[in-house]
């Protein structure tokens, strides 16, 4: 077994090497490019989408909102990696990451928003009526490459049972064990039944309890990182210059290491975001909208709303907490520094003491249980790719298992085996992105010619 972990360990750190980061990177930059940096010039106008209540035809393809459908992409992203990841980030890279993790965030958009355009443009309608899409229908339909679409299921598939069931599971039990000591059975029969509650409805039913979940869990968590920062108000731009000193000069890294700090920065913003791993546009093909663009334009601003606003809430904190220990962080009984979750908790703490770890536990809880909702439905979808609507029950059911499993078991290995499968779900995708890039550049013409026609609202 130790061979095996030591090999997975291996492959995991090719596949998130250098050439994963550049090819997720550069494909964003590409799109941002040939979209003319449609993400900084329609930004405002998507936001409004979002918050704006959309006007319907009665004829418009789709199960739920657009909004409903940002909802449960953002479950799906917003979780545990805007908590622990970023803190590994700002450990390994220094304050510099943040930087990073907002220019991969930016480049991003492009990619996201490319990835809904084709979702919504290539989606089909199953035998009951209800919409299926994502990387594989666009694979299949747009390229023609059945085999790469069945590639990119079977990863997501997989990649559901372990990022999205399982280690989600183990961090809210060992959260709640450490905050209340309760018993990780006790939290995995209770969750494991939520979680049946939920899924076993749909994606009607996710989409419910996401559209609360989802902006109630971010408003709390953001307020609480905003009354840490108001009341280090004073620390907050001496925090800013070192986050833009050292993201060009590696200072804080041993050894001035640059590339360290890009490659963390880099890695935690795509591992937040998931821009280029095809996993979000699964739920932005439900939608109901009038135009693939207008569908895409919303589900761009879930990296906005990820990234540039949770993860750079996490990262100040930790880099305020990090100014007042004298260039330093919290260290554990080891003597070593703590990392992840541990260090983040540590710093809300230490800033707002009282109600500061309660804001990063909850935020944990929250985070980690929408995550779980939202990959049952990527990995629900991918299955049904592969077997039809006759494997989504019993998909339901083991998935729902897993939770439970998870909840109790130790997932070292299980975290290792997500990462794999995570970056070999990018490796179709974002060549179906780079090759379809035409599509999604005639379908954004479109639709801005049909709404100077007034053909569209």
């Amino acid at each position: 077994m130790d061979n095996i972990y030591t090999l997975l360990n291996f492959f995991e750190s090719q596949l998130w090497g250098p050439i994963m980061l550049v090819l997720l990177l550069g494909t964003g930059l590409f799109l941002t490019i040939r979209l003319g940096f449609l993400q900084f010039r329609k930004l405002g106008y998507a936001l409004k989408l979002v918050f704006t209540p959309p006007k319907h035809n009665d004829d418009d393809e789709g199960d739920i909102s657009h909004f409903a459908a940002l909802m449960t992409a953002l479950s799906a992203t917003i979780g545990t990696g805007n908590i622990a990841g970023v803190a590994t980030a700002v450990v390994v890279g220094g304050p510099g990451a943040v930087f990073w993790m907002w220019i991969t965030a930016l480049v991003g958009m492009a990619t996201k928003y490319s990835e809904a355009v084709l979702a919504v443009k290539y989606r089909v309608t199953d035998e009951k009526g209800m919409i299926s899409g994502g990387p594989m229908y666009y694979i299949q339909n747009g390229l023609n490459k059945k085999w790469l679409g069945i590639c990119f299921a079977i990863f997501a598939t997989i990649a559901s049972f372990g990022i999205g069931s399982s280690v989600q599971a183990n961090s809210i039990a060992e959260s709640i064990q450490e905050s209340f000591h309760i018993d990780v059975s006790i939290t995995g029969i209770f969750l494991t039944i939520l979680t049946a509650i939920v899924i076993l409805g749909g994606v009607k039913s996710i989409a419910r309890v996401a559209s609360f979940i989802v902006p109630f869990m971010a408003i709390v968590y953001v307020l609480g990182g905003l009354a840490v920062i108001l009341a280090h108000l004073d620390l907050i731009m001496p925090a800013i210059k070192l986050i833009f000193h050292d993201a060009f000069t590696g200072s804080a890294v041993a050894g001035g290491l640059i590339g360290k700090v890009v490659q963390s920065g880099v890695s935690r913003g795509l591992f937040s975001n998931e821009a280029g791993l095809g996993s979000a546009p699964i739920a932005a093909a439900a939608a109901k909208t009038d135009h693939p663009v207008r569908q895409a334009l919303v589900s761009m601003t879930g990296t906005f709303f990820d990234t540039i606003v949770v993860c750079t809430i996490t990262g100040l904190v930790l880099v305020v907490g990090y100014l007042l220990a004298d260039n330093s962080f919290p260290l554990n009984v080891s003597g070593d520094t703590l990392n992840g979750a541990a260090l983040t908790t540590a710093t809300f703490q230490t800033l707002l003491p009282g109600p500061g770890g309660w804001i990063v536990t909850f935020g944990l809880v929250f985070f980690a249980y929408s995550t779980i909702l939202g990959w049952s439905y990527y990995g629900e979808k991918s299955i049904q790719y592969l077997f039809g609507t006759k494997g989504v029950l019993p998909y339901r059911i083991v998935y729902t298992c897993t939770v439970m499993l998870g909840s109790i078991l130790t997932l070292d290995l299980v975290w290792t085996l997500a990462n794999i499968f995570n970056a070999l779900m990018a490796i179709p995708n974002l060549i179906a992105l780079l090759l379809l890039s035409g599509v999604v550049v005639a379908e954004t013409k479109d639709f801005y010619r049909k709404k100077d026609l007034n053909q569209i609202p």
